[in-house]
């Protein structure tokens, strides 16, 4: 048995859990979130409080299935309760971003501003000109458009310059040595 699949999914005061097959509706003071799973991984609501998953034989893509329902579940009540949040930082000497009314514009040291228009349910905060924050309810959207983000002008390793997570370790090179 999986031993994260096999522990439940706590659901706090103020979260709507709504199971129609396997269509899994979650609503909370944040948001609302549904998601469609397999039909051979069934969920089932334990008086109120919590979500239990449960499978329905033990073939390999069965238990790695498990474990992974659970996980996704799981973000979700997270998501609907507190949300989800990525923090970048722009290193380089001239590059930064700014918030505008349609999305936000990035300095980048290309030829052109570059402006990111964050999809529905994504927003992103600009507290200084060097960092970002990209918070939402859906941990998966949140980290996939960080990951676009960063992928603007990732981090090269010579100077270091370029979009990074907060707290990101760049392995830094030596340059050319002259003899």
């Amino acid at each position: 048995m999986s031993r994260v699949g096999k522990a439940p999914v706590p659901i706090p005061g103020g979260v709507k859990v709504d199971i129609a097959g396997n269509l899994v509706k979650i609503e909370g003071p944040k948001g609302k979130l549904s998601k469609s799973f397999e039909s051979e991984i069934t969920i089932t609501a334990v008086d109120g409080s919590r979500l239990q998953v449960e499978r329905s034989n033990d073939t390999p893509r069965v238990r790695a299935l498990h474990g992974l329902t659970r996980s996704l579940l799981n973000n979700m009540v997270i998501g609907v309760t507190k949300g989800y949040s990525k923090n970048l930082e722009i290193v380089g000497v001239g590059y930064r971003v700014e918030k505008k009314p349609k999305g936000v514009v990035f300095s980048l040291g290309f030829s052109h501003p570059i402006l990111f228009v964050p999809p529905p349910g994504i927003t992103i905060d600009v507290p200084r000109p060097t960092a970002m924050m990209v918070s939402g309810i859906d941990k998966e959207l949140v980290g996939e458009i960080a990951a676009k983000i960063r992928a603007l002008k990732p981090p090269e390793p010579y100077k270091g310059k370029g979009i990074r997570y907060e707290g990101e370790y760049v392995r830094r090179k030596a340059g050319k040595t002259v003899k």
